[in-house]
């Protein structure tokens, strides 16, 4: 018999297959049902903050315009789950073909989510990617693999 707390794990890793699913398919409205309307995201495009559900999205829209195709990956995801709250840590790889033909395979980006079950439904309510820095060069440091 399974716990609350496992049951509440694997929603939360279906979750973020449903991120990766979304992604991968370019739903940007099935995207914006992952979120918290008042989600903080720390992305790796400016600007240092995006909050509420219609920047994140309005950051994801880009993305859909500039590839024909998208991949998306999510690797390594490890998660601590309490009864309202969790969060996790995983890597993370965007890339595909780009509308002229240019395949991309991206870079891994290290991608840190928190969520809140709302109303019995786990949100992303925080969410955080970034790339290992260079600190003499202040140059992000992209081509590193887990």
């Amino acid at each position: 018999m399974t716990t609350q707390h496992e049951r509440d794990e694997a929603e939360i890793r279906r979750h973020i297959h449903k991120l990766v699913e979304g992604l991968q398919s370019k739903d940007l409205d099935g995207l914006g049902r992952l979120y918290a309307t008042d989600i903080v995201s720390f992305d790796v495009q400016p600007p240092l903050q995006h909050v509420g559900i219609e920047a994140k999205l309005k950051n994801w829209a880009p993305v859909f315009t500039s590839f024909e195709t998208v991949t998306y990956e999510v690797r390594d995801l490890t998660l601590t789950v309490g009864d309202d709250v969790a969060f996790g840590h995983a890597f993370a790889r965007l890339g595909g073909t780009l509308k002229d033909g240019t395949a991309v395979s991206g870079m891994w980006v290290r991608v840190t989510y928190c969520l809140r079950k709302i109303d019995g439904t786990w949100l992303i309510a925080h969410d955080q990617v970034s790339v290992p820095l260079d600190i003499l060069s202040g140059t992000g440091v992209v081509d590193l693999e887990p």
